[in-house]
Formats: structure tokens, sequence, C-alpha cells
């Protein structure tokens, strides 16, 4: 769809839609640019006061992943009049000022309005300098690519809609969702990192087919390194699945290539659409034990080698 419309040129302009970047970057002066960027979805665990700290982390990250700090967010509100209670909105809202505050940034403001579901997220702002902007299309052959947050969310919380979810894989989920991707943001830049994504909604195949065809290169990820969500591997086998996940199989099919030896479940969970999911780094070889080291070391235990870039191939990802 975005392709039949007319692109917008402005020589201030850093980063815009002609990639499938995480945000937008518009450079303000030589030493200083804004990170732009929105998200917003319905509920995906029943506690509003989590929710709204999910939402607000997840929209926080895709300034995080450009390497920029956030300063300032306006909620997005859809709300059921007459149908829930105010306070539940209220609680939502208070979940995600706390994770605003908790990065450095202030809520200024916000808008609602009247909806059949409920839904939340923010419109989140942030500042970085011109040249330290860090893209998801910089990939290089030979990099190594880490991942900071384990996989599964989407599985675990349709699992969890049906009442079918472990309280230790809520938890899991849960505590990951919440967890801001500022720390690891903060180590990614004090090495040299090529490129960066958030992974969301795409899923792990699909932010990496973004990062590679940006790129021109393939990427290859290593099923047996992927870091997973407690239970997340035996809910995808038993086919608590998204319906995101099979648009993005629908999506990827002619442009990824899956090693017929991987277990389905795992082909599953490199689908899964995730929320507020980790960082994927793409860093050169010689520097990938580095930021895995420095990132554990900073708590993010999961940081985790998950796959390498070569050369353009056939396809733009391979799951092996």
């Amino acid at each position: 769809m975005l392709h039949s419309l007319p692109p917008f040129h402005h020589p201030n302009l850093i980063v815009g839609t002609e990639t499938s970047d995480d945000a937008g970057v518009f450079r303000l002066r030589d030493d200083l640019a804004i990170v732009n960027t929105v998200d917003f979805f319905t509920p995906i665990v029943d506690d509003p006061y989590t929710f709204g700290q999910i939402a607000a982390a997840n929209a926080l990250s895709d300034v995080y992943a450009m390497g920029g700090e956030p300063t300032t967010a306006l909620n997005i509100v859809g709300f059921p009049k007459g149908r829930l209670d105010l306070a539940i909105l209220t609680d939502i809202i208070r979940g995600g000022s706390e994770r605003v505050r908790a990065a450095g940034a202030v809520v200024i403001g916000g808008h609602s309005i009247i909806d059949e579901e409920l839904k939340y997220g923010m419109a989140v702002t942030g500042v970085i300098h011109p040249d330290r902007v860090i893209r998801n299309s910089g990939v290089q052959p030979d990099d190594v690519l880490v991942l900071t947050k384990p996989l599964g969310t989407g599985i675990v919380t349709t699992a969890l809609k049906r009442r079918k979810a472990s309280a230790a894989s809520v938890r899991a989920a849960v505590q990951s969702m919440v967890r801001l991707n500022d720390t690891a943001s903060a180590v990614m830049r004090a090495l040299p990192v090529h490129a960066c994504s958030d992974v969301t909604g795409f899923g792990l195949l699909g932010h990496g087919f973004e990062m590679a065809s940006g790129s021109g290169v393939t990427i290859v990820l290593e099923s047996r390194a992927l870091p997973l969500l407690p239970g997340a591997r035996r809910l995808a086998r038993q086919g608590f699945l998204t319906g995101g996940c099979r648009r993005n199989r629908d999506y990827l099919q002619n442009k990824t290539s899956v090693d017929a030896a991987i277990p389905a479940e795992l082909v599953e969970v490199a689908l899964d659409p995730q929320t507020s999911g980790g960082l994927l780094i793409a860093v050169a070889a010689d520097h990938a034990d580095a930021l895995v080291a420095e990132l554990r070391a900073r708590g993010i235990d999961a940081a985790a080698r998950v796959g390498y870039a070569t050369t353009a191939q056939d396809v733009s990802v391979r799951l092996v």
C-alpha cells in the first residue's frame, strides 16, 4: 500500500518510509535529530496495569532500536464507553506512565476515542545524534546476529486467553514484555554495531527478512540457538498460534528457506509475532562475544548469538 503513495522528501529527513525501519528520524540541527514512532493494540493480558506497561514498553522499544533516547510520549486510547469501568482505563494509563517514567521520559498528553474494542498504545518521540542513527538496513556479510529477549510471547499469550498457559510461562512472558530495551540499546551503542531492529509483529523471521532485504545480504538463523520462553515450544506444538503467525508464514514463504529437519514447533516460534520483543542486533563478528558478554553482565540473561549474515543468496533468510 505504501508503495502506491507518493513519498515525502526533505533534506532533513534521515529515515522515512523507504525502508522498513522501526521509527522515523528527522534532523533538527547538525547535532540533534528526533525519532518518531507509534504503536497500539488490544489487550494481551488480563491485568489492566500490566497491559499498560507492556503497551508502553513496546512503543518505547522502536526508539531504542534506532539507538535513540525516548523523551516524550502521547497516550492513544480506544475505549468502549459504557461497557467497561473507567477504573480499568485508569489502571492501563497508570501502567503505561510507569514504564515511561522508567525510561526517563514524560507523558505529555494523548487522545481517546469511543471504540467497540479496547485499544491502548503510545506515540513516542526520542532524540539522537544524526550521525549515530542505527538502521535495520546496515547488515554486512559475516556479521553475527544477536537477540536480547526470548521468543514466544504471541504463543504464550494466545494460550493464556484459552486458559492453557502455565503460571510460570505467563510470568516469564510478562516479565520479558514489560522489560525496557534501554539497557540493551545502551550496550549496543558502545560497540561497532551495523544494524538493529526490535522483534515485534513480523516475528524473528519477518524482521530478519526486513534487515536482510534492506541490506542486500542473506541472514542465516540457527534454530537451535534461539532463546525461548518457558513452555513456548510445548504450546506451539499444541497449536496455540496467533493469526499473525499464519500471516507471517504466508508473506514469507517465497522469501525465506526453512530446513526440513527443523521441528515444526521451532518454525512456529520463529514466525511468532512478538509484543515488546528483544533487539536483533547485527555486529561485526570479532565483537559478537563482547556484545553478548556485556549484555549478560548487565542482566540480559537471554542474550544469545542466533545467526550470521552472508553475501546475498537465493533467499533473504534461511532458518537452519
